[in-house]
């Protein structure tokens, strides 16, 4: 992965150094022709979900052609994609962004060779093949980490007494720990001192079907890429059909930290009632487990952040086995796809739009400084590349030579009902007192029914 984020680097710079020529917008001078058919688009990111309705809306009173956007909830993609994939009226434009979603949606992926995004696509290794086929193109790529308010974690960094004196110096587990436990401790002082409003170190960490994600998913990706390592297995590809639970004991380091230095009730996390990106916005938390998508949210005014990109930093989650060598979480499963059994004008209509929210002046302005995303075209320099500081840690942290995690958990087997076995053990767990007993069901939710999904998900 880090050669992919130092390839993608790479053709961004070459690319700007050229004459300009994808500078100005490209929809014209490419004879573009936004065709006769319609675009129905089911939207895998929430978070932009407004973002999208506006470029749809102005699409549409350029070029006269009917786009509709449908964001499914979070947690709930797949779920709303073989619904509307049953209906006579289905997405046009969708996401396929692994290897088993290819596999499954085979007979509905057109295959994207030769297309304008495939050919702008700046960094190739992040699109998803099925067979001989291109089956979707990733439009973005994406980092996760545990987010920090730069800003008052400098303010702490400079009082007496202080763990570290900055914040470089936060570059383990055992360091993060000691630091998030003094601040959890001393936040009516930090307050005092810095007027801030601080309740809690980390965010709480919601155990709900809208949050949990975060951590049986992206926080889950730790131990399985390690250990994957280990077995010499690809932690994007392949997966394997057993797994030891190695480095579960570090995931429990982890997690007790974020639940001991919250100030969320450890009985509720399940409830729907907390909300960490308002912990985090409203400056209450000073840690926030998440990934650079949270970006456009965290600076939306109407949400009533009083934020600015450079209050925003992003260090990996250390995890007490390679943290000296550790960068973010990198890679992507945002990746469009193209419904192939949609008629031939509504397939030339849905990639002439993607065409065009990758190449026009709009489209690009609105993708990156109002959403706030990575995207993965060559399209995207001069004035249009990356403004997300999540975004640039990423690339910040590779050039330093530090390693990108994988995202080891796109090969996770069944991936929502094992998720949620691993969700319902960690809710007893900490609920309970987070007793080494309750751990045990942890560790069996995780180990044994990683090899029960496999078993079920590979079954012939």
């Amino acid at each position: 992965m880090k050669k992919f984020i130092s390839i993608a680097m790479t053709t961004a710079m070459a690319v700007s150094m050229m004459s300009g020529a994808v500078m100005a917008d490209e929809t014209e001078d490419a004879g573009f022709d936004p065709g006769t058919g319609k675009v129905y688009y089911l939207n895998f990111k929430p978070e932009v979900d407004q973002q999208w309705q506006d470029l749809a809306a102005a699409y549409t009173d350029e070029y006269g052609v009917e786009v509709n956007v449908l964001t499914a909830a979070s947690g709930e993609y797949e779920t709303t994609l073989q619904s509307e994939m049953a209906k006579s009226n289905a997405p046009t434009i969708f996401n396929v962004g692994n290897k088993s979603s290819a596999e499954t949606w085979d007979d509905y992926t057109y295959d994207l060779t030769g297309t304008w995004i495939d050919e702008h696509s700046a960094n190739k290794n992040f699109n998803i093949r099925y067979g001989d086929k291109l089956s979707s193109v990733a439009y973005c790529y994406e980092s996760f980490g545990i987010i920090y308010n730069k800003t008052i974690l400098e303010g702490y960094c400079g009082m007496d007494d202080a763990v570290v004196s900055s914040i470089d110096e936060i570059k383990d587990l055992d360091t993060l720990t000691a630091v998030a436990m003094d601040i959890n401790e001393r936040v009516d002082e930090i307050n005092d001192e810095l007027g801030t409003e601080l309740t809690e170190a980390f965010v709480g960490s919601g155990l709900d079907s809208g949050n949990s994600w975060r951590y049986s998913g992206h926080l889950a990706n730790m131990p399985l890429y390690y250990e994957f390592l280990d077995d010499g297995v690809d932690p994007v590809t392949d997966g394997e059909a057993e797994i030891d639970g190695t480095y579960l004991d570090n995931f429990r380091a982890v997690w007790d930290l974020y639940v001991n230095t919250s100030a969320a009730d450890k009985a509720t996390l399940d409830s729907g009632t907390l909300s960490a990106a308002d912990e985090f916005g409203l400056g209450e938390a000073v840690f926030y487990q998440n990934g650079d998508w949270e970006f456009s949210t965290l600076m939306n005014e109407d949400n009533g952040y009083d934020l600015t990109a450079d209050d925003l930093g992003m260090m990996p989650i250390y995890f007490g086995v390679d943290d000296e060598n550790e960068g973010l979480c990198s890679g992507t499963e945002n990746c469009w796809a193209i419904n192939s059994q949609a008629s031939e004008e509504d397939i030339e209509s849905s990639l002439a739009f993607l065409q065009w929210v990758a190449s026009s002046d709009e489209g690009r302005a609105v993708t990156n400084e109002d959403m706030g995303l990575t995207m993965n075209f060559d399209t995207y320099t001069g004035d249009f590349a990356s403004v997300n500081p999540f975004g640039a840690a990423a690339q910040e942290l590779a050039a330093e030579g530090k390693t990108a995690v994988e995202w080891a958990f796109n090969a996770t087997p069944n991936v929502d009902t094992w998720r949620q076995g691993v969700v319902d053990a960690l809710i007893e767990y900490t609920a309970n007192g987070q007793t080494d007993e309750d751990w045990d069901g942890v560790v069996s939710a995780f180990v044994d029914g990683w090899a029960e999904q496999w078993e079920l998900a590979h079954a012939e």
